[in-house]
């Protein structure tokens, strides 16, 4: 277990920008090898959760006071002479009392209790952090840094938890803090399935089930927005044109017909597209074939995702979730590379 959590530790080293450039070159490996000919692509996205509890604003108020106290804490055994107060102990019985009562009036008061609480906590942080020139020992120096962080946070919070559950306002999701400890979290909605707190993966895989391409988003961007640029860079990655090119119907508009066809593409399929304008095939039969193929990229992500435990990151970070996501697609590459040369050396 200690080696292999070594080897992670250094193999998250690696930044996302490296990774893809090993995913583009172990792809132009299977490409010169005739595993993949680039003739189709298909296109789908899916979502990757970060490793954190549901948040709501109790939790996240909870999250911020009971942190702070630990970096305080920390702080006075580190600096003779420095207090400060505990404030968790009347914190969790609030934060408690808030999750088990259900009217909306109770619910008020308990949250107006809470601020009060919050407010004193980010005083405190405050007040410590106007004294930091004071402290010169290297690790009282680390705790101040992580209080100067945390700081902001906690007036994030509470700025929303005031509006949302105060005032009553309507906060939009960009505005809003979904974990202090994975602080790049974004809410992602699609359609009207269960609500992900991750990130989009946008993937693009071609006849062999290789994945070309994959892009890690931030925010909740439509599907339509992101098949243009996606197939812009596959062409220029590996400097070939598809002939075929399907994708499920939420990446379906006018503007991506167009353009793919001005880009030499000869057969664009969206699946479950409505209105009046159709897809660009050659023939009836070639449609139905290539809406036939593009399901079989959901298989490709459920592989991906249960062969190499993709349902939820728990590596921390930004750029370590980024990292953890491209490294399992590369080892799924990897896979899918080594079936096929096995299967073609078993054929002969």
């Amino acid at each position: 277990p200690y080696s292999f959590q070594l080897y992670q530790k250094y193999i998250s080293q690696i930044k996302p920008e490296r990774l893809q450039d090993m995913l583009l070159e172990l792809n132009k490996i299977a490409i010169n090898e005739g595993l993949e000919d680039l003739k189709k692509v298909r296109q789908d996205t899916t979502t990757v959760e970060t490793d954190i509890h549901h948040p709501t604003n109790n939790s996240l108020i909870w999250d911020c006071i009971r942190k702070s106290t630990e970096h305080l804490k920390k702080l006075s055994e580190e600096v003779k002479g420095f207090t400060y107060r505990d404030y968790t102990k009347g914190a969790k019985k609030t934060y408690f009392k808030i999750n088990n009562t259900h009217s909306k009036d109770k619910k008020i008061k308990l949250f107006e209790k809470q601020l009060v609480t919050f407010t004193k906590a980010i005083n405190q942080v405050s007040n410590a952090i106007k004294k930091k020139d004071i402290f010169v020992d290297i690790r009282a120096m680390a705790f101040m840094y992580m209080l100067e962080n945390l700081l902001p946070v906690m007036n994030q919070v509470y700025d929303v938890s005031y509006r949302k559950e105060i005032k009553g306002e309507k906060v939009p999701s960009d505005e809003k803090i979904f974990s202090i400890f994975e602080r790049h979290t974004d809410i992602i909605c699609k359609g009207g399935r269960e609500v992900v707190f991750g990130h989009k993966i946008n993937l693009t895989t071609g006849a062999s089930n290789l994945v070309l391409d994959c892009l890690i988003e931030r925010g909740n961007p439509a599907d339509s927005k992101l098949f243009g640029p996606t197939l812009d860079r596959v062409m220029g990655n590996y400097e070939a044109t598809p002939r075929d090119c399907a994708a499920d119907g939420g990446f379906f508009s006018k503007e991506n017909i167009e353009s793919s066809k001005n880009k030499g593409v000869t057969n664009i399929v969206f699946n479950k597209i409505v209105g009046r304008v159709k897809n660009q095939a050659s023939s009836l039969n070639m449609e139905t074939r290539l809406k036939k193929w593009r399901s079989g990229i959901e298989a490709n992500i459920s592989n991906l995702k249960r062969g190499f435990k993709l349902h939820r990151c728990n590596w921390k970070g930004w750029m370590n979730f980024q990292a953890k996501v491209l490294w399992s697609v590369i080892a799924y590459n990897i896979r899918v590379m080594t079936n096929s040369l096995v299967m073609s050396i078993l054929q002969v």
